[in-house]
């Protein structure tokens, strides 16, 4: 038992390519700030109402949202996230963003700026990557020839790729080195994991990921990818098994982790996320959930410790009995 242990918070210094920053909404344009470098991948989630999870990324550009609890293409939210700046972003009107009073989570990650051309795949791609923190942002038109390759930039397989297509009405998928190629999971849907489909063609390697059938593939439909590799120090994908009880079982990172997102795998399962800003002090339990629309709850406990996260809940989306879990979790600086 840690009780009420004081979590870090980014003010440390160092290579800070993570970050999580809350705001209240203004109504009005204004600037994020405190973020600690400037962000390429932004996740924007209001947490006092019942709206869409927004990304914004600097590949697509400013102003261009798509929402992870739903399967419809990308938007141009011309009065959205409206540009990144040294230390954060900048934001417009937008009430999914910025709609007065309204408090807001923002999850920040640093990939490489501007982006660049990788020819590496059968698939141009247009890439910008962080390999010290192993993550990049890489977007792709389809070609519809099955399977096919794409470049990640990253000099490092990636353990986790989350793709969506843009210009479609599709499902966001998953890939996860802890399932495998042939397994599938879905960021808008409380689903199990799919198994024996092929999304994905092949394993990744340290230059390529591979996509297969229409939803990473739909010749002319434009994609988006968010590729992740494990860091030490930085980052950790795994998976764990739940116990059903309030002393659950505790996760090795090495780190204390500062975002750790959870998804059940062998039964139906809402995502979830919990943060060290929404929550300062163990235990953790400010939940948000990628799939719905919903404002925060407290849905869930969780102890993050200096090396480990502790599951100190019994809801069935963590911490079922027997039931089993991959996650990712990210340290503010590595």
């Amino acid at each position: 038992m840690f009780g009420k242990r004081l979590i870090k918070s980014n003010d440390e210094g160092g290579g800070a390519s993570f970050n999580t920053v809350t705001y209240t909404g203004n109504g009005s344009t204004q600037s994020i700030g405190g973020v600690g470098f400037q962000p390429d991948l932004v996740w924007i989630k209001s947490r006092s109402a019942a709206t869409s999870h927004k990304f914004t990324d600097v590949v697509r550009g400013t102003t261009k949202g798509v929402a992870s609890n739903t399967t419809a293409a990308g938007t141009t939210d011309a009065n959205g996230l409206t540009a990144f700046g040294s230390d954060g972003f900048t934001l417009g009107t937008d009430s999914v963003y910025n709609n007065s009073g309204a408090t807001y989570v923002a999850w920040c990650w640093k990939a490489g700026g501007a982006a660049v051309t990788n020819t590496d795949g059968s698939i141009t791609s247009e890439v910008s990557a962080n390999v010290d923190a192993g993550f990049s942002v890489v977007k792709y038109t389809g070609n519809g020839i099955y399977p096919s390759s794409i470049g990640h930039g990253l000099n490092a397989t990636p353990n986790i790729v989350i793709n969506k297509n843009t210009t479609g009405v599709v499902n966001w998928h998953i890939y996860s080195s802890m399932l495998g190629y042939t397994s599938s999971l879905v960021l808008n849907q409380a689903a199990s994991t799919y198994t024996g489909i092929t999304d994905w063609g092949s394993s990744p390697d340290s230059s390529l990921f591979y996509v297969n059938e229409f939803v990473t593939n739909n010749n002319g439909s434009t994609y988006i990818s968010y590729c992740f590799a494990e860091k030490a120090g930085f980052s950790k994908f795994g998976s764990y098994s739940g116990n059903g009880s309030d002393t659950g079982p505790t996760v090795t990172t090495d780190f204390e982790p500062a975002f750790v997102m959870i998804k059940r795998t062998d039964s139906t399962g809402n995502w979830v996320i919990l943060d060290n800003k929404r929550d300062t002090s163990n235990p953790i339990d400010k939940t948000l959930n990628p799939n719905l629309l919903a404002a925060e709850s407290t849905a869930n406990d969780i102890d993050f410790n200096a090396t480990t996260f502790q599951l100190k809940s019994t809801n069935a989306d963590t911490n079922a009995n027997t039931a089993t879990y991959i996650y990712m979790a990210f340290a503010n600086q590595f």
